[in-house]
């Protein structure tokens, strides 16, 4: 592991540069940064605090499933904030974390170390080529299968196609939900188009956001939801509205009214999300380690 400057840091195998900061607005959290853009946030003293907006809408979601222990599936590991949260509020939960960067995972460990005696497994290698190692006993067991996967900003093609979703979903128990983060620009193009093929895979779809990103002015994030069973919705609207910033539940028809046309993605038409401007996230400069000059 490498240290540039006075963050811990490391070279990923990628090539991109990853470290751990602490949090400029929040005493005793700390952000993920890979090639300058914050991937995950983490407050180890309360991993019930999640900073991030749009995982604060997934945090909403996994409320809304029964009490007691979960089956879950990451693909995308990030700092592990969804697997704390999943641990702090689901105590005794089995969840499987794949992730492509061995390093990255070091990192976090190291910086950041799990809750003591929580049952998170990680695998490394592709998120979709090790979807078929993951055990058969998972097949059709798992209560949440969490899709948040970047490299570096962009969601790499092979994981937005319908054969992927089809794979991921596979998973999922009877009443499971899949969840899906979407970074998109101002048009909406490829969140209209991974709904579309969402919707496809699964008979109950959502779109969760903040309604100003919903009507396709600045970029951010939508949480994609998909389940085989009615999505326990009924008191999402009330919730999200409270903030911090207003946001929305579109389903139904209006689902299907956004989503206006976009085609279902196939592993042959499939681009990947498009590259954020650098000040969109308020991007860090690059930490300097030896030899990445």
């Amino acid at each position: 592991m490498a240290r540039g400057g006075e963050y811990p840091g490391v070279v990923l195998e990628s090539g991109l540069w990853a470290e751990i900061r602490p949090d400029r607005f929040r005493p005793g959290a700390f952000e993920l940064i890979v090639d300058g853009t914050p991937q995950s946030a983490v407050q180890p003293e309360d991993p019930t605090e999640l900073i991030f907006e749009y995982v604060q809408r997934m945090g909403v979601v996994l409320d809304q499933l029964p009490a007691g222990p979960l089956t879950a599936v990451h693909l995308g590991a990030g700092a592990l904030t969804l697997p704390r949260y999943i641990e702090a509020t689901h105590p005794g939960s089995r969840q499987q974390v794949l992730e492509l960067e061995p390093r990255l995972v070091e990192l976090v460990r190291a910086e950041l170390p799990l809750p003591r005696g929580a049952s998170i497994r990680v695998r490394y290698g592709d998120a979709r080529a090790t979807l078929a190692t993951l055990p058969a006993a998972l097949r059709g067991a798992a209560d949440a299968v969490v899709v948040d996967i970047f490299g570096g900003g962009r969601i790499p093609p092979h994981v937005t196609s319908v054969e992927f979703y089809r794979a991921a979903s596979a998973l999922l128990a009877p009443r499971g939900i899949l969840l899906v983060n979407i970074a998109d620009g101002a048009d909406l193009a490829f969140a209209r188009g991974q709904a579309a093929t969402v919707a496809d895979v699964l008979p109950h779809s959502a779109a969760l956001a903040d309604t100003q990103m919903l009507k396709g002015r600045r970029f951010g994030n939508v949480v994609l939801l998909g389940s085989p069973a009615e999505l326990p919705l009924e008191w999402l609207p009330r919730i999200l509205a409270g903030g911090p910033h207003p946001s929305k539940v579109v389903q139904g028809r209006e689902l299907t009214d956004w989503i206006a046309g976009a085609r279902v993605v196939s592993d042959d038409s499939a681009t990947g999300s498009p590259s954020p401007m650098r000040t969109i996230f308020q991007m860090y400069e690059r930490g300097h380690a030896p030899g990445t000059e």
